[in-house]
């Protein structure tokens, strides 16, 4: 590969949005689930499992499932993935609240079954 395609290459990476949208976390053994957005899908769903794996994630019900049924009862899942808005001015933010919303609808919090 040429240096000028690296550096358009390099370029495009800078510039790009990390994947946004909705993501749950499913306890494959009692049926919990725990609903969220993210701006950064992929560096959200690794922040939850290194918290898990180290003890010391935010979620105290989360934490003790996890500790109770190990980490093959966890299912980390992305629901929706937003594109990307060919508006300059597109609000991102309450795209991903209206969008979370409307997930918590279909699963509704404070129910035994969620973390949420």
């Amino acid at each position: 590969m040429d240096k000028r395609r690296q550096r358009e290459l390099k370029l495009a990476y800078r510039l790009s949005r990390p994947p946004m949208g909705i993501y749950a976390i499913r306890n494959a053994a009692n049926g919990k689930l725990y609903l969220d957005k993210s701006t950064n899908l992929t560096g959200s769903l690794n922040r939850h499992r290194m918290e898990l794996k180290l003890g010391t994630h935010r979620n105290p019900a989360m934490m003790q499932d996890w500790r109770q049924y190990g980490d093959a009862c966890f299912e980390f899942e992305i629901l929706e993935q937003l594109k990307d808005s060919p508006e300059p001015d597109f609000n991102y933010a309450a795209e991903l609240d209206r969008r979370l919303a409307h997930w918590r609808e279909k699963h509704p919090s404070g129910l035994p079954d969620s973390y949420c």
